[in-house]
């Protein structure tokens, strides 16, 4: 499982065909994507990573509180482009990236246990649609996490 996690003043994920749209202010903004292989034990990782780091200023500034410390809102969007390789050529493989048929579950599940993990609600995308993302990076904080690099 890989994410990048972004640190936003406000974020929002709209998609016209189905006028759907799901926002969140102060947060995050996390991109997910996974790939054959990820387990529900990556996904755990990935929770507990991303409801604990420390990424929010505390009152001196410093970047010293978690998403919980601060009550952050989350928003969640799919994002299979994130296993993109362009080792060869230029135009990008997706062959890393986990078919819909693994991807939805392991992405639903994740979303899930994010907003359990937190004990807020998670708002999300709609997988595999056309989205129109829009934020407001704070700081800015990005921040990629890899489960199958835990540095």
């Amino acid at each position: 499982m890989r994410t990048v996690v972004q640190r936003v003043s406000n974020a929002e994920v709209y998609v016209p065909d189905k006028d759907y749209r799901a926002s969140v202010g102060k947060g995050l903004l996390v991109l997910a994507a996974f790939t054959d292989g990820d387990e529900v034990s990556d996904l755990e990782w990935m929770t507990k990573k991303i409801s604990a780091l420390r990424i929010f200023d505390d009152d001196q500034g410093v970047m010293n509180l978690s998403a919980m410390d601060v009550g952050a809102e989350i928003l969640v969007v799919s994002q299979f482009t994130l296993y993109a390789s362009v080792a060869r050529g230029n135009r990008p493989s997706y062959i890393k990236a986990a078919r819909p048929e693994t991807a939805v579950p392991l992405y639903e599940d994740f979303c899930r246990m994010l907003g359990e993990k937190t004990g807020r609600p998670v708002a999300t995308g709609i997988f595999g649609a056309d989205m129109k993302v829009s934020l407001l990076n704070d700081g800015p904080v990005t921040i990629v996490i890899d489960s199958k690099d835990r540095e």
